[in-house]
């Protein structure tokens, strides 16, 4: 008997939890952001149509038959989707319009019903369909605006957006709970260009107030210095007063005690003063009587005899002075008859000397130009003789060539003999055969050389005497150039052995 009632518990106990487990299995409850979309029956739902085919259920639990219906959630959460739009306005201004569309599944059966047929295993997909019906929309409204209008009143742009897309986001059963546009880009800077004048007015307007707020700046500035430079003024003024009556009263203050100090040293000497007047009148009243008397008689006695003596002095010193006195005049007299004297010596001795200098000036003059005369005298007597030589030689040469000539080769006949002997400078030694013929025939070859200077010499003067006298050539030391051709070095040829006793 307890075993059955045991099996009886034990199989109550797992028919309850098989029956818990059922139940679990085919509960479902739908979360506050869900709905729960139950297929696989015909169900009526309050303002549906009837034979929709499924249930929507929301905020509360089914059942739900595992294998017989299927049960499904739909998302009633925000979503986001970011508009960057591409447009043109009614001016042809193309520009890019950016914004954001924050939408969800409406509430209502009918909405989520909508967006389940639409949108159920594509939920991620519903933020680009957004995107293309507000972007599509979009375009048709900036068309039809103006960028001034944009601008000005961006709330009607958002406006007819918002109109213009709901009856489309109601088909898809979905709700806007907002439209912002963010910002309208300019590509072309129409707007930029647009905003110019109203901002270099707006700046020009700022400067001006600016520079009128920094004029009435600088006005009160000066003014408050103005002020602040006065106010100083007056209390430097009022300080300096108070300063001269507190310096006035200190120093009455500070003289104060000397002064009745004084008062009181004062009135001491006084009645010192007083008491030595009477001690002097006591004490010269006993002086008359014990001094002065006897002492009055003894110097008139000496007054007397020091007056006898001075009046003695007086004369000795006038007698004296008068002696000195013609002394020093006739002195005088002296030293200055002796300056005139030299004043006088001085200035003879003066006047000889400057005439003694000027004669001597002159002289020297008429010297240098007695010299120059003489040296241009000389000159000009040297130039005319030399001229009338050159003139006597050239007339000799006219007429006697050979005695010219020879007389030149005279006078030039040491030159010629070195110039000969020069030939053998450079012999150190010198071997001669034939002994004195060999020297004779050396010495004749030599006097050779000097004969043919000699002819050239002739032919060169009957040249000149052929062509009319030349210009007298200039005279080195007074000897005059050779005009031949300057004799060449010949070798004389020896004939004799050479150094080394060979045959030349």
């Amino acid at each position: 008997m307890p075993m059955v009632i045991g099996v009886t518990a034990g199989l109550a106990l797992a028919a309850i939890m098989v029956l818990f487990g059922l139940f679990k299995l085919m509960w479902r409850v739908a979360e506050p952001n869900e709905a729960l979309v139950i297929s696989g029956s015909k169900h009526r739902t309050e303002g549906l149509g009837q034979g929709m085919g499924f249930r929507i259920v929301t905020g509360h639990g089914t059942l739900v038959l595992p294998g017989v219906q299927a049960v499904r959630k739909m998302s009633l959460d925000l979503n986001e989707t970011e508009l960057s739009v591409d447009c043109v306005t009614h001016q042809g201004i193309p520009l890019r319009v950016r914004g954001v569309v924050i939408f969800k599944v409406g509430d209502d059966f009918v909405s989520i019903a909508n967006a389940a047929r639409r949108f159920l295993d594509q939920q991620k997909l519903m933020s680009e369909r957004v995107h293309n019906v507000f972007a599509g929309h979009l375009r048709s409204i900036v068309g039809g605006l103006t960028v001034e209008d944009m601008i000005r009143d961006r709330e009607k742009l958002t406006g007819q957006t918002r109109a213009a897309c709901g009856t489309e986001m109601e088909k898809l059963g979905l709700i806007v709970d907002s439209l912002q546009i963010h910002e309208i880009e300019d590509p072309t800077g129409y707007i930029k260009n647009l905003a110019m004048p109203h901002a270099a007015a707006v700046q020009r307007d700022a400067r001006i107030a600016q520079a009128e707020a920094n004029r009435l700046a600088t006005e009160a500035e000066q003014q408050a210095a103005a002020r602040m430079s006065e106010a100083t003024r007056d209390s430097e003024i009022l300080q300096a007063g108070y300063q001269a009556e507190r310096d006035k009263a200190a120093a009455s203050s500070r003289q104060a005690g000397p002064l009745a100090d004084a008062a009181a040293r004062q009135e001491v000497v006084v009645q010192e003063t007083r008491v030595a007047e009477l001690e002097a009148q006591r004490r010269e009243q006993q002086l008359q009587a014990d001094v002065r008397k006897p002492a009055d008689a003894q110097a008139y006695e000496k007054r007397t005899l020091a007056e006898g003596e001075r009046d003695a002095r007086i004369s000795a010193a006038e007698a004296q002075a008068r002696e000195t006195e013609l002394a020093a005049v006739a002195e005088a007299n002296r030293v200055k008859t002796a300056a005139l004297a030299e004043a006088e010596a001085t200035k003879a001795r003066g006047a000889a000397s400057a005439t003694a200098t000027r004669a001597t000036g002159e002289a020297e003059a008429a010297a240098d130009r007695a010299k120059g005369l003489a040296l241009a005298e000389a000159a000009r007597a040297k130039g005319l003789a030399e001229a009338e030589a050159i003139k006597a030689r050239a007339a000799a040469l006219a007429e006697n060539q050979e005695a010219v000539v020879a007389q030149q080769l005279a006078e030039k006949w040491p030159e010629i003999v070195q110039a000969g002997a020069g030939a053998f400078g450079s012999v150190d030694h010198m071997v001669l055969l034939n002994g004195a013929d060999g020297m004779s025939d050396m010495f004749a070859k030599a006097l050779t050389m000097g004969g043919t200077g000699l002819g050239l010499a002739r032919q060169l003067l009957a040249t000149m005497g052929q062509s009319g006298p030349a210009e007298p050539a200039p005279q080195v030391n007074g000897v005059a150039p050779a005009t031949g051709p300057s004799p060449q070095k010949q070798r004389i040829p020896v004939t004799g052995d050479q150094e080394d006793g060979s045959p030349s």
